[in-house]
């Protein structure tokens, strides 16, 4: 036969959980919700917005980088040993800048490229900028400084993210 003192210590270890710490331990789990919520959520999105950023300097730094091993004109020589264009000796820059009748994998100066997309192909590839960076656009213009003198060209690419983010890389082509 159970005692009482027994028959008591049996009743207090049934019993569970008292509404005070149901309460304090509700309040204790919605502090650690609020904080992962403003804290830890975001670095998720900051990290993808990096990862943004990285993937468009790659796209601008791989396009910047085939501009920048053109020459400075379709009339100057592609070999250097002749003055510049439209320097006091040489020969006369071509009057407006754009494609020159050439396919893409034949673009020979730096103004070629005014106007490329990212629906036109990579050089020597069949493969479109869309393919390669999917969702990502591409934008590249080319236009003189100071259109009198014709002596520096400014190359913009302009790329935006998948999050709509707009990032702008510049280079200044000189006339040598």
């Amino acid at each position: 036969m159970l005692r009482k003192t027994q028959f008591h210590c049996l009743l207090a270890s049934t019993r569970g959980f008292t509404l005070i710490e149901l309460v304090i331990g509700m309040m204790v789990i919605g502090i650690a919700i609020v904080m992962l919520t403003s804290m830890l959520f975001p670095q998720a999105d900051r990290a993808a917005a990096t990862l943004h950023r990285v993937r468009s300097a790659e796209l601008a730094h791989s396009v910047m980088n085939e501009i920048w091993g053109k020459r400075y004109d379709q009339n100057t020589n592609s070999n250097g040993g002749v003055p510049a264009c439209n320097a006091p000796t040489g020969i006369v820059c071509s009057a407006a800048l754009g494609k020159d009748g050439e396919s893409r994998d034949d673009f020979n100066d730096v103004d070629d490229y005014d106007g490329l997309d990212e629906t036109q192909n990579m050089l020597n590839s069949s493969q479109t900028y869309a393919q390669a960076y999917p969702r990502y656009q591409l934008n590249v213009s080319v236009e003189y400084l100071d259109p009198a003198t014709q002596a520096k060209k400014l190359i913009t690419v302009d790329v935006t993210t998948p999050a709509g983010e707009v990032i702008t890389y510049q280079a200044v082509r000189s006339n040598y």
